[in-house]
């Protein structure tokens, strides 16, 4: 059996925050005949064990966990820092979204680095993280015919969104530029970099030659992706 924990009607940092601490206490096994559950922008999925407990007893439990949460407030927030090679063959529709918006390309990495995004949840494919914060200027719809592949580490934007393309995969966002850091890599201890609740924040690389550095170091195994701990805002 399931339920779904509705925390609110908008997509919010606010919001997605409490959705964060609901699931960091339900993975504690705050609530009995719970064993699995599903966190969103907005709301959380819980699975249960009837035979455990009823959908009464599942929802009180929750209550309970939400009022703990709301006291004991934010804590401090992880930035992961993306190095960034902005248009180029790694960044092939950077002038597209420029000229959508009205603006050049150096404003469009100016802007798109300029934001630290918030990772409201994972999901869609290994390591994907949904990302909020994008700058409204920069929103440019998706390409009519999405691309057959697209290579990992593609950085994107969609619409009103921005992300990182984890693996290999189709797509159709228009790409501004590329990481070489690997957000999806089934050979580390912690395949995935980033976690909901992270924010990300897109550093821009002054070179090819640097990028190509930064991937080999990458690939080597030697690089060490920079996260910055920052003081919660009140």
């Amino acid at each position: 059996m399931a339920l779904v924990a509705e925390l609110g009607d908008a997509i919010s940092p606010e919001i997605n925050r409490r959705v964060r601490s609901l699931t960091d206490a339900l993975e504690q096994g705050g609530v009995p005949g719970v064993f699995d559950f599903l966190p969103t922008y907005r709301s959380v999925l819980v699975y249960y064990d009837p035979l455990v407990a009823t959908s009464d007893e599942v929802q009180d439990g929750i209550k309970l966990l939400l009022q703990s949460a709301q006291s004991t407030g934010a804590g401090a927030r992880n930035v992961v820092h993306l190095p960034t090679l902005y248009g180029g063959d790694l960044g092939p529709d950077i002038a597209f979204v420029a000229q959508h918006n009205g603006i050049d390309e150096q404003e469009v990495i100016r802007m798109h680095s300029g934001t630290d995004y918030l990772v409201y949840m994972m999901g869609f494919s290994p390591g994907f993280a949904y990302l909020g914060g994008l700058d409204e200027r920069l929103a440019t719809p998706r390409l009519q015919s999405p691309r057959t592949e697209i290579p990992p580490g593609a950085v994107g934007i969609a619409e009103t969104q921005t992300g990182v393309y984890p693996v290999a995969s189709p797509g159709g966002w228009q790409l501004i530029g590329r990481t070489p850091v690997k957000l999806f890599d089934p050979a580390r201890e912690r395949p995935v970099l980033l976690n909901a609740g992270d924010y990300v924040r897109f550093v821009p690389i002054e070179s090819r030659e640097r990028y190509d550095d930064i991937l080999r170091r990458v690939d080597a195994g030697e690089y060490v992706v920079d996260v910055e701990t920052e003081a919660a805002e009140s």
